[in-house]
């Protein structure tokens, strides 16, 4: 089914030029000269509307907000001679689906106009099957080999009263996997306490993990009952463990090998029953080896789970994508193939967490509903140039015919890719592509290779 596209702007020859470039991918397209004029129709019979800015009596601004109180769901492109950040921020903030600066060529103009059309398709089919989904508690996500030898170790020990040390790289998912140990574990119902000893002073952390009586230091104006005594029944979580001074960790081995608690100036002493859980990003046998960290302590730990790194399982980036999206409340944005390829081949030090950064920075800066690889950060688009420039294996003699019959065409157009394009039958993308393959770039430099006009 041919898609209808209306076409604003005041200049009727623009109009007719785009009439004519959109026309030749099948698309009926219809003109108007007049914003106000256009509004008098009925727009929910287009599919697209493009709408130049500076127009007399109304303008492309002025049109849009009209546009998206009747019609929210229509995509509008805007055009523009006059582009800046505040006019791009304004389109923006009132439902331009894009922005293209003139002048331009008409295979930008229908590249940009085959994006849309698609997106949109993408997203009416997307909302017609989705259903809201009830929230849930926030889990480790992975279907991989090793995520499920993982989880193995997780229902091994969930319900054994041995503390547990878990250890990886930061972002990977310490405190979610405490979570999933308490929640598995039959002391579900009693209290989680996480306790964070690298954003706590020492000298306070002992008076949060062990309380005080009144009147035990200056300022103590109240009796503090302590979080090792809050989560009595329970689990603590210790999260970056290693933080903590070897002066506590001495005090908190005797609790750990006794339960016994003794707040700040009291002499009471209480039997506490409570799981320790505790997290360290740190290599913790080279934190023993220099000292900071007690052995003896380190023994107290029965069980020590390692949690493997993003990397080690990048095979789950696509559920973890989707499950993040659907956190941040973007359920139906979707991943093109490409983007998908540049996240899945990225190393992720950062982990989880860096992607989550890196998705809620792509969903802001994104207008569409499907994230292509340019509105990825720049380091992955990087990546993929990298990746573009790597040397090939020798390529065949049916593929040696065509780099010559590229060479040979680029060399007669003076290096100019759009009539190069042209000639050959193919598009600029596939042209671009077929430079990089057959290193066409170094050609260009040699004898007789370079234009002097440089395109």
């Amino acid at each position: 089914m041919k898609a209808h596209i209306l076409v604003i702007d005041d200049d009727a020859v623009a109009g007719e030029f785009l009439q004519e470039a959109l026309s030749l991918d099948g698309y009926e397209v219809k003109a108007y000269t007049s914003a106000k004029e256009a509004l008098k129709q009925d727009l929910s019979r287009y599919d697209l509307l493009m709408s130049d800015i500076r127009m007399p009596e109304m303008d492309g601004l002025q049109f849009l907000d009209q546009v998206h109180k009747k019609w929210p769901n229509l995509p509008v492109i805007l055009m523009t001679a006059y582009g800046s950040l505040e006019t791009t921020m304004e389109a923006i903030s009132l439902g331009a689906w894009d922005y293209i600066s003139k002048p331009f060529s008409p295979e930008d103009c229908r590249s940009i106009v085959k994006k849309v059309l698609e997106v949109r398709e993408l997203r009416e089919r997307r909302l017609k099957f989705d259903l809201p989904e009830a929230s849930e508690e926030p889990k480790l996500i992975g279907s991989s080999a090793t995520m499920v030898e993982f989880y193995k170790q997780i229902a091994r020990v969930a319900d054994a009263p041995a503390s547990v040390l878990i250890e990886g790289e930061s972002g990977t998912g310490k405190e979610l996997t405490a979570h999933s140990l308490h929640n598995m574990s039959s002391r579900r119902d009693k209290p989680f306490v996480v306790v964070h000893c690298g954003a706590i002073p020492d000298n306070l952390l002992e008076s949060e993990l062990f309380g005080y009586e009144k009147g035990s230091f200056t300022g103590a104006d109240h009796q503090h009952i302590g979080l090792l005594e809050s989560a009595e029944g329970g689990t603590i979580f210790l999260d970056e463990i290693t933080e903590m001074s070897t002066a506590l960790q001495g005090k908190f081995l005797r609790f750990m090998q006794n339960g016994e608690v003794r707040r700040i100036g009291g002499h009471e002493v209480r039997n506490v029953t409570v799981r320790v859980v505790a997290a360290a990003n740190k290599n913790i046998d080279e934190e023993v080896s220099a000292g900071r960290f007690r052995l003896d302590l380190l023994y107290r730990f029965i069980v020590r789970l390692r949690i493997p790194s993003l990397r080690e399982h990048k095979e789950d980036s696509p559920m973890l994508i989707e499950s993040l999206l659907k956190k941040f409340g973007y359920p139906n944005v979707r991943i093109s193939v490409e983007a998908m390829e540049l996240l899945m081949a990225y190393n992720w030090p950062g982990n989880v967490r860096e992607m989550e950064n890196v998705l809620q920075q792509t969903l802001l800066l994104s207008p569409f509903v499907v994230i292509l690889p340019e509105n990825l950060p720049e380091r992955f688009l990087q990546q993929k140039e990298n990746k573009e420039e790597i040397a090939l294996p020798d390529i065949s003699p049916l593929e040696t015919a065509e780099r010559d019959k590229i060479l040979q065409t680029l060399k007669a157009t003076f290096w100019n890719q759009s009539k190069t394009a042209q000639l050959l039958g193919i598009d600029r993308k596939t042209l671009r592509l077929k430079i990089r393959r057959y290193d066409l770039l170094n050609e260009r430099l040699s004898p007789g290779g370079k234009s002097s006009a440089e395109r």
